[in-house]
């Protein structure tokens, strides 16, 4: 990190940019944006014993890239922390044991809130975000990643909404009850469900943002024709720069702007580019996995200490390979070549796979800005693509939440 911080010092020291040579100090103008990160995967981290969002970390020790002291450092002013639950069977069961994860993620994050009020924030709206950020807080509201604890009641979504989630993503990696995914083998209903319609009308009629983000190109298109709201992809790729089930192409792109959407692009390798087989790190990987007979979630202390250097072992036996930062700008800057900078922005998946050599942690923020000035996009634009544009999104399904409430009240 040492290295990296010295490089990025140095990028900015000779940036040959109009606006980098017009302003006295880079870092103070990059401070001043508020940049919101629409994925982050951290609430996983505050259930893992030991784990202090008050201490600095470090990704090549413990492979944590979110905290007070890294987000202070990369200007991070918060964003949407990650309810995320894997897939289960399709029952009532599994819905309420799922569920009871998801309530305890989000009643982990409000805990981290409660216990640092002075550096931490709920926010209700956007204009609360925006306070915030502006008072030096972090700005703390939630999304869910994977509706399935929600079983088959939509209603449920209104419980979340008031524990402070403001994004709902209908599915992950495998098909639900609300929506096909992109990464299944088949598709299930061709798009959303019945009841993935019903989640959309209830995410808008509560004024949350609905996230298209690992859902097929099926539910995209019924998400752009069913939500009277701008939706968001917060974690996505381009598939123009590298064929992925999670990226999108172009025709969806320019759709997506048209809508008023946006699309934030990640930084997990895998889908940046393409990887050769390493099936001896695979093996060792599924070996030891095979160790431990607790989830990392549910470890104690020094359990967890005994999984992190296991792991720290494989990775030095058998290091993986991994994309760097100019992969992941090939697709930043394809994004904003095709649709401009009021529908595009960051979201690396932090805490859940993301980050490339040179985008490492929340820490390393102003490497893109700088990347950005040198492309020729202003401050203002670079404003939007960090933190304003999402922003937007969310006030637009507010306000198309007050219309729907209206409506509602002379019927």
């Amino acid at each position: 990190m040492i290295a990296l911080a010295a490089g990025a010092l140095a990028a900015c020291q000779t940036a040959t940019s109009q606006e980098t040579a017009a302003e006295p100090d880079f870092m103070e103008q990059h401070q001043g944006l508020i940049i919101l990160d629409t994925h982050l995967d951290t609430p996983a981290n505050l259930v893992q014993p030991g784990f202090d969002i008050m201490e600095r970390h470090d990704a090549a020790l413990d492979y944590s890239q979110v905290d007070w002291p890294r987000m202070e450092e990369g200007g991070l002013d918060g964003g949407w922390w990650v309810l995320y639950t894997p897939q289960g069977p399709l029952d009532e069961r599994s819905y309420q044991l799922t569920r009871n994860v998801a309530i305890m993620r989000a009643v982990a994050v409000r805990e981290m809130v409660a216990a640092n009020p002075d550096e931490f924030e709920m926010a209700d709206t956007a204009a609360d975000a925006r306070r915030i950020a502006n008072e030096g807080k972090k700005v703390v509201m939630m999304s869910i990643e994977n509706s399935y604890p929600l079983g088959t009641d939509v209603s449920l979504l209104e419980t979340f909404y008031n524990l402070g989630v403001r994004m709902v993503g209908p599915v992950h990696f495998r098909n639900n009850q609300f929506a096909d995914s992109g990464t299944d083998i088949q598709q299930a209903y061709g798009g959303l469900s019945p009841l993935g319609e019903e989640l959309v009308r209830e995410a808008n009629r509560l004024g949350m943002v609905l996230d298209g983000s690992h859902a097929a190109d099926d539910v995209f298109d019924d998400l752009i024709e069913l939500s009277g709201a701008p939706i968001i992809l917060s974690h996505s790729g381009t598939s123009a720069i590298y064929m992925h089930p999670r990226n999108i192409d172009d025709e969806r792109l320019r759709t997506l702007a048209e809508h008023g959407g946006v699309i934030q692009i990640n930084a997990l390798g895998s889908y940046l580019k393409q990887f050769p087989e390493n099936p001896e790190r695979d093996a060792a990987m599924r070996a030891m996995r095979a160790e431990f007979t607790t989830s990392p979630a549910d470890m104690t202390e020094e359990e967890y200490e005994v999984y992190i250097a296991r792991r720290n072992e494989v990775d030095a036996q058998f290091p993986p390979e991994r994309a760097d930062f100019e992969d992941f700008m090939e697709q930043l800057l394809h994004a904003l070549r095709v649709i401009g900078p009021e529908h595009v922005g960051i979201g690396p998946d932090w805490d859940g796979g993301g980050g490339v050599i040179g985008l490492e942690d929340v820490s390393d923020y102003p490497a893109i800005t700088q990347r950005l000035l040198d492309e020729g996009y202003s401050w203002e634009d670079i404003g939007n693509i960090m933190g304003g544009n999402s922003l937007r999104v969310l006030e637009a399904a507010e306000a198309h939440a007050a219309e729907l409430a209206a409506a509602a009240t002379t019927e």
